[in-house]
């Protein structure tokens, strides 16, 4: 005991006497890890390693944006909030069955599912047991249903509309539901109770959706197949203005910038019709007898084309050249400039390079994530590329014709015809981002489901549509445990 006791007052003599100001300063070059490690050294540098400014720059690190007012009353500290979001992470990135996540099938329609989109926003109050993720579907079967995805049960159904539903999206900041069916009549629901608020026909046998808030008041765009783009005021459906953009093209792709005050059209139809990009405020906010101020992508036979969610305005287009008949993506920036009297779009190319030399068809899909990383899907490759043209990752996971594609800042899920979810996580290697393919979640057996169509996610959960042998659409939802 006696050696025990020398060699304790041996080691605590041995700390350097610091003041706070010098801890903190020494504690700011540690990551989460060492911090934590460093709180069990003693009491002083417990209490240090806990200082506020620590763990924001911790946390703002790794996720950019965070939101601490999301955490239960009595917990508003950033070291917390760091640890209750990793643990969520940790669950997303293991995916081990009952251990991590909780799956649940929920049945209702007696339609295929044809679009499904989250109703509840993209945040999670950590440290509360009480999760609520709800998911809207829209069905063949003419109605649109609200899903608890953690209970598992169905929330409620709008009254069935006599012409089956296309496509649904939401506007969780005023908890709208907005649908349009096979004959271009876009509705829009109250999303606590179902209830219909207003009603409008384009008489088009397809339209696209694309919900934004610009100065705190939500619009709703819509893209049709005689090529009018429209903008609404919601919920009640005013119409603001109405373009055409295409005479002769349907409008395929309708985008909404991440600083909102973009919108991209294409058409598929025509090879030598260039995109249009519309300056939103024109679109909004119209001024009588002048047309909405747009400007044309110089390219054309677009195929696909994303957003880069960090920069304020960057696309990528996917496209074929018309003149060496190579597929490339070809990356702009877009910017206004104002001046006293007017308003110029300036369109800037970035970057530019050529994909693989194979056949390439329409049915291709495109996501950005950060500012220089672009994912492109084609049948059961998912691709991964830099700006300058490098491909990253190539990934050959499914056994089917992926579907649809999932992406935020931590990880991306495929759904696929082989009745499967593939799940990757974005990493952090020698400081640059790299995706891990992770674990399959299974749709169910194939006895009585043909594959996955779509899937979508938030913070604690994810969900996918997957269309049964029997012509019913099934929600199925992995909700993870905390």
């Amino acid at each position: 005991m006696q050696s025990i006791d020398t060699t304790q007052n041996v080691y605590n003599a041995s700390l350097p006497e610091l003041t706070l100001d010098c801890l903190i300063c020494v504690f700011s070059y540690l990551d989460a890890k060492d911090l934590l490690a460093a709180a069990q050294v003693s009491k002083a540098w417990n209490e240090t390693s806990g200082t506020t400014s620590l763990w924001r720059r911790i946390c703002l690190q790794r996720w950019t944006f965070c939101n601490i007012s999301h955490l239960t009353p009595g917990m508003q500290t950033w070291k917390k909030y760091y640890l209750h979001r990793s643990e969520v992470e940790h669950k997303m990135a293991t995916g081990r069955a009952s251990a991590d996540y909780t799956c649940k099938t929920m049945r209702g329609h007696t339609g295929r599912i044809s679009g499904l989109a989250y109703l509840s926003e993209n945040v999670h109050e950590f440290g509360t047991e009480k999760l609520r993720s709800i998911v809207c579907t829209a069905s063949t079967d003419g109605t649109v249903r609200a899903w608890d995805v953690q209970e598992g049960n169905q929330i409620w159904s709008t009254s069935p509309q006599d012409v089956p539903l296309s496509q649904v999206i939401t506007l969780p900041q005023a908890t709208l539901v907005i649908s349009t069916d096979a004959r271009g009549t876009l509705k829009v629901w109250n999303g606590h109770t179902g209830e219909e608020k207003a009603s409008f026909s384009t008489s088009s046998f397809k339209c696209l959706l694309l919900t934004t808030i610009i100065n705190n008041k939500p619009f709703l765009m819509t893209g049709t197949a005689g090529g009018t783009l429209y903008t609404f005021a919601i919920p009640n459906l005013t119409e603001i203005s109405r373009v055409t953009v295409f005479t002769e093209n349907s409008i395929d792709f309708l985008l909404g910038s991440p600083d909102k005050k973009w919108a991209v059209t294409g058409t598929m139809e025509n090879s030598e019709v260039f995109p249009k990009i519309f300056y939103s405020d024109s679109l909004t906010n119209p001024i009588e007898d002048e047309p909405a101020l747009s400007s044309s992508l110089p390219i054309s036979e677009c195929v696909a084309a994303c957003w880069l969610p960090a920069e304020a305005a960057r696309i990528a287009v996917v496209h074929t050249d018309p003149a060496s008949h190579e597929n490339r993506v070809t990356v702009f920036d877009v910017a206004a400039k104002k001046t006293k009297y007017k308003v110029d779009i300036l369109v800037g190319q970035v970057a530019d390079f050529q994909l693989p030399d194979r056949r390439w068809n329409t049915n291709i899909l495109v996501k950005g994530h950060g500012a220089e990383t672009i994912l492109i899907v084609h049948g059961e490759e998912l691709m991964v590329y830099s700006t300058s043209g490098a491909l990253l990752h190539s990934f050959h996971d499914h056994k089917g014709a992926i579907t649809s594609i999932s992406v935020d800042a931590f990880r991306v899920v495929t759904s696929s015809m082989d009745l499967a979810l593939r799940v990757y996580t974005w990493q952090n290697e020698n400081k640059m981002r790299s995706l891990k393919s992770c674990y399959h979640l299974l749709g169910g057996s194939h006895r009585f489901a043909r594959g996955i169509t779509a899937v979508a996610c938030d913070h604690v959960s994810i969900a996918a549509s997957v269309d049964a042998t029997d012509g019913e659409g099934v929600m199925r939802a992995y909700s993870f445990n905390l």
